[in-house]
């Protein structure tokens, strides 16, 4: 897993399918932010509760280069890792097609997070442990 700190799989459904037979491109994102929610939810702060608690993680920015195509059946891990880089929470994520380890998407992601509807300062980030 390299430097990942963590890894999720899963499996294309058909419907995420285009009429080409491969995933439509913004069916990217949600495998991203399935990853990010699970990841939450493994250092058990699930968004649920960080929004109970006033603390609100939004996604400021997204980059993602398009490396290969997955289609229909295929499984494939989603791997992260995460940085500090002031305000924000970077997470480095790609998207690997398990049968043959190929790397189909490699994206960043920054996320901000407010709390009590004020920006913060990212502070938060090293409170959370995340």
């Amino acid at each position: 897993m390299k430097d990942y700190i963590f890894e999720i799989q899963l499996k294309v459904r058909d419907y995420e399918c285009d009429i080409q037979g491969v995933v439509n491109n913004a069916v990217y994102q949600s495998y991203l932010e399935h990853a990010r929610h699970e990841y939450l939810l493994s250092k058990e702060k699930g968004f649920k509760e960080l929004t109970a608690q006033g603390i609100l993680l939004m996604v400021s920015r997204i980059e993602m280069d398009f490396k290969r195509s997955l289609s229909s059946t295929d499984v494939f891990s989603v791997q992260l890792r995460t940085e500090r880089q002031g305000v924000k929470l970077v997470f480095f994520q790609d998207i690997v097609r398990v049968s043959d380890q190929a790397l189909c998407l490699k994206a960043k992601v920054d996320v901000i997070a407010k709390i009590d509807d004020k920006l913060s300062r990212g502070e938060i980030f090293d409170t959370l442990g995340i």
